[in-house]
């Protein structure tokens, strides 16, 4: 069985920082591609950022990029989001998810097969 757990969310301040984890077994992780997106209520899904099984090449979305890092350890089956500068429309459910290596680069959340069950990430104003 896969799983895909999140861990991290919290309550922040605008300006501050948190990190999300995602822990994943039941799959050879390195060879699946990881990425995050979030969602907030009565909004559509959103591509945060995507790391190849590897961590070579990665992507952000336009709303986050240079606030936002994601990494990989292969070593410990993980991905990380770092959070920094965080806004308040940053507050939302946010989702790690996994794609097959085999498959080309997506951005997109139907491409995904596999995702964890959400943290929640609020940042007040």
């Amino acid at each position: 069985q896969v799983q895909l757990v999140e861990s991290g969310g919290g309550l922040v301040q605008a300006g501050g920082s948190l990190r999300l984890s995602c822990a994943a077994s039941g799959l050879p992780f390195s060879s699946y591609s990881m990425a995050w997106f979030r969602q907030a209520p009565g909004k559509e899904r959103e591509f945060v950022a995507r790391i190849s099984g590897s961590g070579a090449k990665i992507h952000y979305g336009d709303s986050v990029k240079e606030r936002f890092a994601i990494s990989r350890d292969n070593a410990k089956n993980t991905v990380s989001l770092q959070m920094n500068s965080l806004k308040p429309e940053d507050t939302a459910v946010y989702n790690c998810a996994a794609r097959s290596t085999f498959l080309s680069d997506s951005a997109v959340a139907s491409d995904y097969v596999y995702w964890g069950q959400g943290t929640q990430v609020t940042v007040s104003s």
